[in-house]
């Protein structure tokens, strides 16, 4: 019975979307704060780890830290220019490669950290 009722539930949405004067942009809009409150989530998920980790964070060394922080900031950059480097020719293959650097770089530190 819950399967009927959310499958209604995104039919009757599909319909105000499709027939609504302007439902396109409200479909936008609606899509634009679940994607604001996703990244608002990763947000508060990073302060908070942050927070749990003080001391491990403050026992990398420079190096390490530059590269957890570099990887951490290249993974917002990507998030950011998403549409961009989509839209562009080859510029899914380099999204994918560089957050795959990223999640390797971010992993190798977690492990030397882990390690000691």
């Amino acid at each position: 019975m819950r399967t009927v009722r959310n499958v209604a539930i995104v039919g009757l949405l599909a319909l105000v979307v499709a027939f609504a004067p302007a439902g396109g942009n409200a479909a936008e809009a609606i899509l634009t704060a679940i994607t604001m409150g996703f990244l608002a989530g990763i947000a508060w998920t990073l302060f908070v780890l942050s927070r749990q980790n003080q001391l491990t964070l403050a026992t990398l060394s420079d190096g390490r830290r530059a590269l957890l922080y570099g990887a951490l900031g290249m993974i917002a950059l990507l998030i950011a220019g998403s549409d961009e480097l989509f839209s562009s020719g080859g510029g899914t293959l380099a999204w994918i490669v560089l957050l795959g650097a990223s999640v390797a770089a971010i992993w190798r530190v977690w492990v030397d950290a882990n390690t000691y």
